[in-house]
């Protein structure tokens, strides 16, 4: 029987030192220009819609957010670098019913049991600690809530910005864990979109 130990960790860029200064904002623009199908993908997947309560962990530009809350779902994004944070702020709508945090996926700053959605996108290989982060998720989530998380496959001896993402492997790593962690129904999946395939897992909290 395959464990989690035998698998790759899906937090494999752990030690990333962050987004900041001149370089976060340019990254972080393109970020907010270059990944509404991916997110629209996600939006799809979770199943997003009017009264859900959507938490974005590593919400960056927060395109994802800015998706969710068109479809009538109220949101908070969380991210640990206030550059992101800035341009998420820059291009949202005022009145859009997104509020942004400062935060981390081990500590997030959102009540017990008040999302219907978490999720994770292109993030969960930044994660200091995957078992945390998951009993955060599990947390804040109300029974029957839904959580996802999406990273674009990268071949296994990718290198530098390419190794950023999850081998099959890593994915079935996440699915595992998110057992662990008391969740249900937990999917892995492949998704294409554009030139790349993004895999997901999805699970519901008990």
């Amino acid at each position: 029987m395959t464990t989690t130990t035998d698998l790759p960790a899906p937090n494999h860029h752990a030690d990333h030192p962050g987004f900041s200064g001149a370089s976060g904002t340019l990254l972080a623009l393109v970020f907010a220009l270059g990944r509404g199908r991916a997110v629209r993908v996600a939006a799809d997947l979770a199943g997003v819609h009017p009264g859900d309560h959507v938490v974005d962990v590593g919400c960056g530009p927060g395109t994802a957010l800015r998706i969710a809350a068109r479809r009538g779902a109220t949101a908070v994004g969380v991210d640990p670098a206030p550059v992101m944070l800035r341009v998420a702020r820059l291009f949202t709508r005022p009145g859009r019913p997104i509020r942004w945090q400062p935060g981390v996926a081990e500590d997030l700053p959102v009540p017990d049991a008040s999302a219907t959605v978490v999720w994770s996108l292109a993030t969960v290989h930044h994660w200091q600690d995957v078992a945390v982060g998951l009993a955060e998720a599990h947390r804040v989530l109300r029974p029957g809530g839904r959580l996802l998380a999406a990273e674009r496959r990268i071949q296994p001896d990718a290198e530098g910005r390419a190794s950023h993402g999850w081998v099959d492997a890593q994915a079935e790593s996440f699915a595992a864990a998110c057992r662990q962690a008391g969740f249900t129904a937990v999917e892995a999946s492949t998704h294409r979109v554009g030139k790349g395939d993004q895999l997901v897992v999805s699970a519901v909290r008990r």
